[in-house]
């Protein structure tokens, strides 16, 4: 696994951890890194307000600015709500949560957890009937007024949790890829019928690459970078 430096998980932890992306980058890691090496400016989170600017400004030693329109406004902490009416049970919306905050099965109708919800908005985009919604749950409260740090602890264990058990599932595809050509490799004259010593010889190195992006796939997966681990 990489390692995240000390200085990166400090930024990492003033965010508010609702993976929105509306800084621009996929994830609050993403931003974090680019804050760190001098790509973004600290003042693209929306969810964390100017709260949220004043702490990065803290952390980076950076004069603290207004918010960037560009990347939103500071606002009420939102849910999203799914209308049960319209539901059509295409699980797009739980693919796209970043936070595992909705459950349901495929056909069948979807339900967000309310207690678990960020507020992110990437459910809406991606829901084909338009049936999810927004509801604002903080009253007049915005950004970290909003938001409390338990609340972007309990979103950063979601959602961790969430990517290893994606990449688990990736890596244990790869490597059933990586052992079904493995085998054929091994018996390949039999499982391909080819008796032409030329062709053969093609055939096997065309398995060998698929080997070879198979296993770079796995590893590939297996190195991404760890965010809780300070270097």
């Amino acid at each position: 696994m990489q390692t995240i430096s000390p200085r990166v998980m400090a930024i990492h932890q003033a965010l508010p951890q609702t993976q929105c992306t509306r800084c621009g980058y996929p994830d609050c890691m993403a931003y974090a890194q680019a804050i760190d090496q001098g790509e973004a400016a600290i003042n693209q989170c929306p969810p964390g307000g100017q709260e949220g600017v004043a702490r990065l400004a803290a952390v980076t030693g950076h004069a603290e600015q207004a918010l960037n329109a560009d990347n939103g406004y500071e606002g009420p902490l939102t849910v999203a709500i799914i209308e049960e009416a319209w539901c059509i049970g295409c699980t797009l919306c739980i693919k796209a949560c970043p936070v595992d905050a909705i459950i349901g099965t495929n056909k069948a109708m979807h339900t967000v957890l309310e207690q678990d919800c960020t507020g992110c908005e990437l459910c809406i985009p991606a829901c084909p009937v338009d049936c999810i919604s927004l509801d604002s749950v903080s009253g007049s409260r915005t950004g970290w007024a909003a938001w409390s740090q338990t609340q972007a602890d309990s979103a950063l264990t979601r959602y961790t949790a969430r990517n290893e058990r994606l990449a688990r599932e990736e890596t244990e595809h790869h490597a059933r890829l990586e052992a079904k050509a493995q085998d054929k490799l091994a018996n390949l004259a039999e499982a391909s019928k080819i008796t032409d010593p030329v062709a053969l010889d093609q055939k096997r190195q065309v398995v060998a690459a698929a080997i070879a992006r198979a296993k770079a796939a796995r590893e590939a997966t297996l190195n991404r970078p760890s965010i809780d681990r300070p270097q």
